[in-house]
């Protein structure tokens, strides 16, 4: 199950829902029997479907060209209002690349012309990860584009989160509710990049790249053993959501990278070194 991030855009209190991952009309998205949906927490009534769009697949920019990448952006767009532009980004689509990358940034100048923005180009304002869909928010006023991301800058400086994700994971968190908030460093492991928690960072630690991150965290619905968790990150960092809901125990369903270093013995679960697990597929029996 790949996508179960899903984005929910946020600016000066308004919000519109990000595509994300949708089941199919009837199905709370949790496999075979879980087509028994879902129940909202303290209340024994059916949670309804988490979307009425089929799942969309993981993008591969390897086989579009940048007119077609383009044109995928352009059937993309929920919303256009003056200099804002909103769409709704595929997984797989990374924001930023090497010179000659098939970006999103790299087709901002086609999406624009097929968006009649003929004086000011679109310009980046918010957008997801790579492996991570939801909406992204461009502006075609630079003007606007620095009053948004100065809006954004003094957000995260009061720590007051500016988006929220849903994830499906596997497991239930217990408080069902809280902060999680842990050091974080991006180190290389057998050829592999990963993010690692860092205990007790010195002030060495900080300057040399580890970062203290903080994430709100909301158990929404529970069933078959996952849940649906709202998360609101204050701090960026690569893979923090999906860091930090690996160290609750309760990996989001479809990572492939970081739920290999949660393990069970006698249904308790618990950490493994990150060198002593290699990413791996997540499967999981329902």
């Amino acid at each position: 199950m790949m996508g179960v991030f899903r984005a929910w855009g946020r600016v000066f209190g308004g919000s519109r829902r990000g595509l994300g991952t949708h089941p199919p009309p009837g199905d709370a998205g949790f496999g075979t029997k879980a087509r028994r949906q879902l129940s909202p927490r303290g209340s024994s009534k059916p949670l309804g479907p988490l979307g009425d769009r089929p799942v969309p697949g993981l993008l591969r920019t390897d086989s579009l060209s940048r007119e077609e990448l383009a044109a995928v952006l352009r059937a993309a767009v929920v919303d256009q209002k003056g200099p804002l532009v909103t769409l709704n980004k595929p997984q797989g689509l990374p924001v930023t690349g090497k010179p000659g990358e098939l970006t999103l940034l790299s087709v901002l100048p086609e999406l624009s012309q097929s968006l009649g923005l003929r004086e000011q180009e679109l310009q980046l304002v918010r957008a997801p990860g790579k492996e991570t869909s939801g909406l992204v928010l461009l502006s075609s006023c630079p003007q606007t584009t620095s009053r948004l991301q100065k809006f954004f800058n003094h957000s995260r400086r009061a720590q007051r989160p500016t988006a929220t994700y849903c994830a499906v994971t596997d497991g239930i968190p217990a408080p069902p509710e809280g902060k999680i908030h842990v050091a974080l460093a991006l180190e290389h492991i057998d050829g592999v990049s990963l993010v690692v928690p860092v205990k007790s960072p010195s002030r060495k630690n900080i300057v040399e790249g580890v970062k203290r991150t903080l994430s709100h965290f909301r158990v929404m619905a529970t069933g078959s053993g996952c849940a649906l968790v709202q998360l609101q990150p204050v701090t960026v960092f690569p893979n923090q959501l999906q860091v930090h809901m690996m160290l609750q125990l309760c990996p989001v369903l479809g990572d492939s990278t970081y739920a290999a270093r949660v393990g069970t013995v006698l249904g308790q679960r618990f950490l493994l070194p990150a060198e002593s697990r290699k990413p791996q597929r997540q499967m999981r029996k329902l």
